[in-house]
């Protein structure tokens, strides 16, 4: 619980230090000012051989990946793995925040290999020493709609990214996701980025998942996860490592809900940050106009590359 309050009292002692960071260009990418200021700390960051990066575009389940890999490390012990937050047991790569909060980096350092790390960078962007140490890799994607409308709830939420406006304006945004007429996702295009490390998942030894896959049949993907980091588990710890994982229990976990986030960074009472772990409510928010505008765009991005997204499951 003491790590829970001093992660709370860094956030807050920041005070006037956060607010709605800028995004400006990396390489091509639209990333918050914090990030682009320490980019050469960030890029030149050298991982151990036995670390392992949990790599995804915001809002795909990236919090529930994190916790099955962290449960799936401590064979399923749910009090080990409440130890602290989320963010301080597996620390955000590129997360560079005001003092006193530590960044990613400053986090990093305190930690003994093996360490498990996230990031939101597309694969161009991730620092070489991963793939040169061969690294293993987890990447999970979402379809995109969804994805689309559990991002631009956060952004409602998240008061250090810029604000979204409104829904219809957004959706063109997340369309372009550049540095093009100021229509600005942080982190960037959707397409090139699950784009990218599908191409590169079999020659880099990528583990790709599909959060669609993943509600339809956790078992069967925990199961995935478990033998593509050598971890020999139990057939009756998987079953509780997803009765951990659902999305229930890790809305009320407040070692994963981001409850330790205090409302000038993340106010829930806007948007929660556990929303509705849902696969297909897009329905909910595109009109039918809106639906096949976005369709046939996505027809065009998406024309080159056989990733097998789904929209809806049975």
């Amino acid at each position: 619980m003491e790590e829970v309050l001093s992660y709370e009292e860094a956030v807050k002692r920041a005070g006037d230090s956060i607010y709605r960071f800028p995004l400006i260009d990396v390489q091509g990418v639209p990333l918050m000012s914090t990030v682009a200021d320490n980019w050469k700390s960030i890029s030149e960051f050298c991982p151990d051989p036995s670390d392992l990066l949990i790599s995804t575009y915001p809002k795909v389940g990236t919090t529930w990946t994190q916790e099955i890999v962290d449960l799936l490390l401590h064979n399923g012990d749910a009090e080990v793995c409440k130890r602290a937050p989320i963010a301080v047991r597996i620390p955000f790569l590129e997360k560079f925040s005001a003092p006193p909060i530590p960044s990613g980096l400053d986090l990093l350092r305190q930690m003994k290999p093996q360490r498990v790390i996230k990031t939101h960078l597309p694969i161009e962007l991730v620092p070489k020493g991963f793939w040169e140490n061969k690294c293993k890799v987890i990447y999970t994607a979402r379809n995109a709609k969804d994805n689309l409308v559990s991002y631009f709830h956060f952004e409602r939420m998240n008061l250090t990214q810029p604000e979204p406006g409104p829904w219809d304006g957004y959706i063109h945004k997340f369309m372009k996701g550049e540095c093009e007429k100021k229509r600005l996702v942080c982190w960037g295009s959707w397409y090139d980025h699950v784009k990218g490390y599908w191409k590169e998942c079999k020659e880099k030894n990528i583990l790709y998942l599909l959060y669609e896959d993943m509600k339809e049949n956790p078992v069967r993907e925990i199961k995935r996860i478990m033998h593509y980091l050598d971890l020999p588990v139990s057939e009756d710890i998987i079953e509780r490592i997803a009765q951990l994982t659902s999305f229930q229990v890790m809305k009320d976990n407040p070692m994963a809900n981001y409850s330790f986030m205090p409302k000038p960074v993340f106010d829930q009472s806007i948007s929660p940050f556990m929303r509705k772990g849902e696969v297909g409510d897009w329905v909910n928010h595109f009109t039918p106009a809106q639906s096949k505008m976005f369709d046939e765009d996505y027809a065009i991005q998406m024309k080159d590359t056989n990733i097998p997204f789904r929209f809806s499951i049975h």
